[in-house]
């Protein structure tokens, strides 16, 4: 009987071996060998932060060498320099991207994974041409139209998710930068609402601010702290003429579509909406 073959690791024009950042295309040229020709990635960025929004990203790669985005990696291994870099190829290449903004309201009232799904199907759904299959970063996203897969650590075995995790994390941390003019005092510039000893020290100085999850227990703990510190306000009594005090509603704010807050719109004080798009 003769000997069965060894695979070979494959090899580029040159007979060089290729590159492992190769491996990165393997799994949507396996899936369009399937027929599935338009494949999207999704990913989120800021998951863990305790202060600032959540944003999703989806985004469909062409094929062949204009799909090939140079640089392209899980966001979260590139610096920031790259990132702005590979961020505007993607841009620049996708067939299809969109990006889903949740901010902190919204996260408290509904909670991190309702709205974290809600995200990735919403960025999903809103891509134009839309995807005949979904790849999502690390759990699966219920109620998708098109055949999907959730691959762990899918930003770094999957082009289109790296794709989609580099568009959610520039635009985040570019809305980081604009809430540091807001609120100097926490160094969101710098650690982007993650904990850090620095931001774990400015709230036990300051308290949270409202870009603060309350539903973290370091920030409610910080809160209750500052709270007991300050001092109440002394109690008058309401004069004649003074109106009717209006109710203060629980309910969460409605979901809304939009682009996605300038910096200029941040500092004027205007509310952020509970879920805005920008999309192409």
């Amino acid at each position: 009987m003769p000997a069965r073959a060894t695979p070979t690791a494959p090899r580029s024009r040159g007979g060089a071996v290729a590159d492992a950042d190769d491996a990165l295309w393997e799994m949507e040229r396996s899936l369009r060998r399937r027929g599935f020709a338009a494949i999207a990635g999704a990913d989120e960025a800021g998951r863990g932060a305790c202060a600032g929004p959540l944003v999703a990203a989806a985004c469909v790669l062409p094929a062949g060498r204009r799909g090939r985005v140079p640089g392209l990696a899980d966001s979260k291994l590139l610096t920031a320099a790259t990132r702005e870099r590979v961020h505007a190829e993607v841009l620049d290449r996708a067939v299809a991207w969109s990006v889903v903004v949740i901010p902190v309201g919204e996260l408290d009232a509904r909670g991190m994974h309702v709205t974290n799904i809600e995200a990735l199907r919403r960025a999903v759904h809103t891509l134009e041409p839309g995807p005949q299959y979904v790849l999502t970063d690390g759990f699966p996203v219920s109620g998708l139209a098109q055949p999907s897969l959730a691959v762990w650590k899918g930003d770094r075995v999957a082009a289109c998710v790296a794709a989609a995790s580099v568009l959610a994390k520039v635009t985040r941390d570019r809305m980081m930068l604009d809430l540091h003019e807001r609120f100097p005092a926490y160094g969101f510039d710098v650690h982007k609402g993650y904990i850090t000893e620095a931001h774990s020290a400015a709230l036990d100085r300051h308290g949270p601010c409202p870009e603060h999850r309350m539903r973290f227990v370091n920030v409610a703990r910080a809160r209750d702290a500052h709270a007991a510190r300050t001092p109440a306000l002394p109690r008058t009594r309401a004069m004649p003429d003074d109106g009717p005090v209006p109710a203060q509603s629980n309910d969460p704010p409605e979901l809304v579509s939009g682009s996605i807050p300038r910096a200029a719109d941040h500092r004027a004080g205007l509310p952020t909406p509970a879920l805005v798009e920008h999309t192409r």
